[in-house]
């Protein structure tokens, strides 16, 4: 017979209270810590509420080893050089003809007067345009015998009449006499040296030939101070022999980019759409709007005589680029969860994008409506309005980077140690990463730091020195949408293993890391994180 728990003579059994009881209670506490990490770990784990490997398309990702990824990589940088040779060998994008006011005013009644050159009026012809010249800017640039060490600055008003000469070889008014109007310019010089201004931007040309009479207004006190030594010229049209290369380099990357288009349906023909994975989605939108980018109706600009070819090939460019964007939110995004409803998933994105390319539009359209209406207009004359596009483009665009940086971080550290997913966000950051630096490198030499404070289709103070800038950016979004329809396209092997996939967890994706695939490693000790079906992630 035992003893009674209170024995002391430890001859039988007994019991005591527990000992230690802040430690248990500790103890306890980590307990339902760690369960509660358990439950939320359902949540950033590649559980059932994640894109699952094995319950979208294989892609090519899943089975390419370390070469295969070397030789993709270095297919697209071979690619994207040889385009850049390309550029280098081509002409330059602008072709420019000048005249002298001193010419012009050569056989005319006032080339003795003293004050002609900061009044004018200077009435010149411009060179023969062709469909190829595109369109017309005339641009002065002044030089005084000042020679002290100083920097100034003048406004002044601008007054322009545009006659254009029809094949009759008769005149026909574009911008009438009763209709100049006078616009503000600033003359800022260093010493003897004037920077160049913009008189009038033509758009589209409709005549082979122009006539264009300048009268300047308000330089009179400047030049009896400084003494306006000479007055040039000068007619910038687009370079013909560019011209016929971007015609042919557009139809190139248009015919490849139907080609990879037709490619990657057919690959996917045979798999339902519900089990593609978001970028073999993503994909399926961006390469038809990459043909939209390469635009079949380019053409059009030169076998009409209209703005609006011109300015659809400028929506369908901001339109691609601001769709490039959405997907690089939604892709850092959608990795993480499965449950992608519009509300929720899709309108945030649209919010922060919307801005973005309402800016673009506006930014390729806005000065382009108002030239048509008069040729001499500039953002210049319109400085509150154009200040507050500034800023709201500016706000827009740090929004965006802010929100794109939030998703990619939260995305390495939710997903970075999870088989495959790390492989898919790595490659996408790679290649992300790429494109983002070579687009700023190329916007940086075409327009410098100040991007928007002088707008390229008003000024042209800043323009493609070789046609090696136009191959850069058009090749690179081009190879680098052709390199991710490769990489994301089906491997073949979901449609012979979806039976052995789903059915034996030896052979599923989750029982294998990212060495074991790509690079070849026979190390079988990773434990698969997570359960294979629904419902045994119900039961956990």
């Amino acid at each position: 017979m035992s003893k009674p728990p209170t024995d002391t003579s430890g001859l039988g059994y007994s019991y005591h209270l527990p000992s230690g009881g802040l430690l248990l209670r500790l103890k306890n506490s980590l307990s339902q810590f760690s369960d509660l990490f358990s439950e939320f770990n359902r949540y950033i784990a590649p559980a059932y509420h994640h894109d699952r490997c094995e319950r979208s398309v294989h892609m090519r990702l899943y089975s390419m080893q370390k070469r295969e990824f070397v030789m993709v990589f270095l297919g697209f940088l071979i690619c994207f050089g040889l385009a850049i040779v390309i550029g280098l060998t081509g002409p330059p994008i602008t072709s420019t003809s000048e005249i002298t006011a001193k010419s012009i005013l050569a056989n005319t009644t006032l080339a003795k007067s003293k004050t002609v050159l900061a009044t004018g009026p200077f009435a010149m012809k411009s060179p023969l345009m062709t469909t190829y010249s595109q369109q017309l800017w005339l641009i002065a640039k002044l030089v005084t015998d000042n020679n002290d060490d100083e920097k100034y600055d003048k406004s002044f008003h601008v007054s322009v009449a545009i006659d254009g000469i029809t094949e009759q070889h008769k005149p026909l008014s574009i911008l009438r006499a009763d209709s100049v109007r006078n616009r503000t310019r600033h003359l800022s010089c260093v010493r003897n040296d004037c920077e160049e201004f913009t008189i009038l931007h033509l758009g589209f040309l409709e005549y082979a030939h122009y006539i264009i009479t300048v009268r300047f207004y308000g330089l009179e006190s400047f030049h009896q101070k400084y003494n306006i030594r000479s007055i040039t010229f000068y007619f910038k049209t687009y370079s013909p022999e560019f011209t016929q290369i971007e015609i042919w380099f557009r139809f190139i990357f248009l015919l490849f980019t139907f080609i990879v288009i037709c490619w990657y349906a057919h690959t996917l023909r045979k798999y339902p759409i519900y089990d593609w994975s978001i970028e073999q989605k993503w994909m399926s939108i961006l390469l038809p709007l990459l043909l939209l980018y390469d635009n079949p109706l380019f053409p059009l600009i030169f076998l009409m005589n209209s703005w609006f070819p011109g300015m659809l090939d400028a929506v369908l460019q901001a339109t691609f680029l601001c769709s490039l964007l959405m997907f690089w939110l939604c892709i850092y995004h959608g990795l993480r969860q499965n449950e992608r409803r519009f509300i929720r998933f899709y309108l945030p994105k649209i919010i922060v994008i919307l801005p973005i390319w309402l800016c673009a539009i506006v930014l390729a359209t806005w000065e382009k409506c108002n030239e048509l209406r008069d040729p001499t207009y500039s953002h210049f004359v319109d400085t509150r309005n154009y200040n507050g596009f500034k800023l709201f483009f500016f706000i827009a665009g740090c929004m965006y980077i802010l929100y794109l940086a939030l998703l990619v971080l939260r995305a390495y550290t939710e997903l970075r140690s999870m088989p495959y997913f790390d492989m898919r966000l790595k490659f996408l950051t790679l290649l992300m990463l790429f494109v983002i630096s070579i687009s700023i490198i190329v916007t940086t030499c075409r327009f410098g730091f100040g991007i928007l404070e002088d707008n390229f289709v008003a000024t042209l103070n800043t323009t493609y020195h070789s046609s090696a800038q136009f191959m850069c950016f058009y090749g690179l979004l081009n190879f680098y949408l052709y390199t991710m329809a490769y990489v994301y396209s089906p491997n073949g092997r979901f449609s012979q293993e979806i039976s052995v996939t789903k059915d034996n967890p030896a052979f599923s994706m989750i029982n294998d890391s990212d060495e074991e695939v790509v690079y070849g490693s026979e190390d079988e000790s990773r434990r698969p994180l997570t359960v294979g079906n629904k419902n045994d992630y119900d039961s956990d």
